[in-house]
């Protein structure tokens, strides 16, 4: 294979447990999009273990398959004549609050005001807290009042955290009039081991309360705690009616998977025998942004698309939506591949990019945006933030994308570290969780995941993209194709695979 230089070129694109077989050539191949290709031999060969061989049949019918790829149409569903939707019976019920965008010019002072803002929300939630309030300062700079072995506490914002000599970590904290040190000791005892497994997660920006004994004006942590949602109870809807989550559809991308998301919405019209009673209870669908791949996105995008043109790639999203059932009501936001601004929060989709399309059952909302359903506080939010709170919080990961969103609920903020995702300055910061969420929904990560905090139903919808050359390289592993339905009644969460439904 050494003198065959395009097959030499896909086994260095391919991971290290796929191997070519001798008898592929160049000839083979020469047609063939090569990262496109690429991501479809490791896709073919995600689930099966060990070393994996690529053979020249095998390769023959994934270029078969690339070849049928083509700008997606207009899926023609019908309803099933016997099929009789439960949903279609119940009256809507429902609120949208979305994000309050402000103009902002960007300075130094909308950054401060912005921060000012943000401190001040998450610290009021802390002050919530009674049993953590009793021995708290006014402000960090009464620190400078007493004297050592004086039991204080303190609210502050983490300006930079260190790891010392000794392994201990050091943290400055911060508030509006001054700063203070922190240390959290390494210790033996079971609650000095949890403390300090939580100073190990602490980042830049975070919201903290800390109780300890002053040493030399620093304070020697016994407890920590974050803004965090309370402990609460889960509710149920009085309708049985269920939510269907979604995310990343990535229209007019190569991957798409069009086949795959016209049998969701065959299925939704009654269209299969199988879950025909979950798709009958489907009231409410959200989809969490990148509905369109974008134009632009990332350099060399253009080699990954089926469709170029970015009002087709939303005129084609729009027209799947013409085979959701009228009295399904559908929300739309935005996401880092939409053609909106980048900063968050974002604004909804505009009236350029939607174009003729109209349906009084289709609302097109912020990123983020606070849906009451039945009842049910649904906060969704796309999630471009989850790439910062991965790679910055130890314990988090792509594979499990539901620990980030535990982190982020115990900071009551959806985009907790500044510099991860670009952020709008303004003196309101929108991304503060200020109504504890029956449901957090996000997506972004292309994996599905669910958790439990406190009572909030933590749900990371996947995607409707196959695995692109990007997740190859970086060893992520998507699960396309899944939608978890929530059923308001029974509190069940139903994972609706249409991979196999296809």
């Amino acid at each position: 294979m050494s003198d065959n230089k395009l097959a030499v070129e896909l086994a260095n694109r391919l991971s290290n447990r796929v191997v070519i077989a001798s008898d592929i050539s160049d000839a083979d191949i020469q047609t063939a999009d090569m990262q496109a290709l690429s991501a479809r031999v490791e896709s073919f060969f995600a689930e099966k273990k060990g070393v994996a061989i690529l053979t020249k049949q095998i390769l023959n019918q994934i270029i078969e398959q690339q070849k049928e790829e083509k700008i997606p149409t207009h899926v023609e569903v019908s309803r099933s004549s016997d099929f009789k939707p439960m949903a279609k019976d119940v009256e809507k019920r429902f609120s949208v609050r979305e994000a309050r965008i402000d103009k902002t010019g960007g300075t130094t002072s909308d950054f401060t005001e912005h921060f000012r803002d943000r401190f001040n929300k998450l610290r009021r939630f802390v002050e919530s807290n009674r049993s953590i309030m009793q021995g708290m300062l006014r402000g960090i700079d009464a620190v400078k009042q007493y004297a050592d072995g004086k039991e204080v506490g303190i609210i502050g914002m983490v300006y930079d955290k260190i790891i010392t000599k000794k392994g201990n970590i050091l943290v400055t904290v911060e508030d509006e009039n001054g700063t203070a040190k922190v240390l959290f000791v390494k210790s033996e005892s079971i609650q000095g081991m949890e403390i300090f497994e939580n100073a190990k997660r602490l980042v830049n920006d975070d919201v903290i309360a800390v109780k300890g004994k002053l040493y030399s004006k620093m304070v020697i942590v016994n407890s920590m705690m974050w803004p965090d949602v309370p402990i609460h109870a889960k509710k149920q809807t009085e309708s049985d009616i269920a939510v269907a989550l979604m995310s990343d559809v990535h229209v007019g991308s190569k991957l798409f998977m069009e086949k795959n998301f016209g049998a969701m919405l065959k299925w939704l019209n009654g269209g299969t025998e199988s879950g025909k009673e979950l798709a009958g209870k489907v009231k409410y669908i959200v989809f969490n942004g990148d509905v369109a791949d974008g134009i632009g996105v990332y350099p060399g995008q253009d080699k990954d698309l089926a469709v170029l043109d970015i009002y087709k790639q939303y005129s084609i999203f729009f027209d799947f939506l013409y085979s959701i059932p009228e009295y399904i009501e559908v929300f739309v936001l935005p996401g880092n591949h939409d053609a909106v601004q980048r900063a968050e929060p974002q604004p909804p989709l505009s009236s350029e990019l939607i174009g003729q399309f109209a349906m009084d059952n289709v609302h097109i909302v912020s990123n983020p945006s606070t849906l009451e359903i039945e009842g049910l506080k649904v906060l969704a939010y796309h999630g471009t933030s989850l790439d910062s709170v991965i790679q910055n919080i130890p314990g988090c990961s792509y594979a499990k994308p539901e620990t980030a969103m535990t982190e982020i609920l115990k900071r009551r903020h959806l985009s907790p570290i500044y510099g991860g995702n670009i952020i709008v300055p303004s003196k309101n910061d929108a991304l503060v969780i200020d109504e504890v969420p029956d449901i957090l929904h996000m997506g972004h990560v292309h994996k599905n995941g669910v958790s439990d905090y406190h009572g909030t139903l933590i749900i990371n919808s996947g995607t409707w993209q196959g695995r692109t050359a990007f997740q190859i390289k970086q060893g992520h592993i998507p699960t396309p194709g899944i939608v978890p339905v929530y059923e308001g009644k029974s509190m069940r969460l139903t994972n609706v695979d249409f991979n196999s439904l296809s």
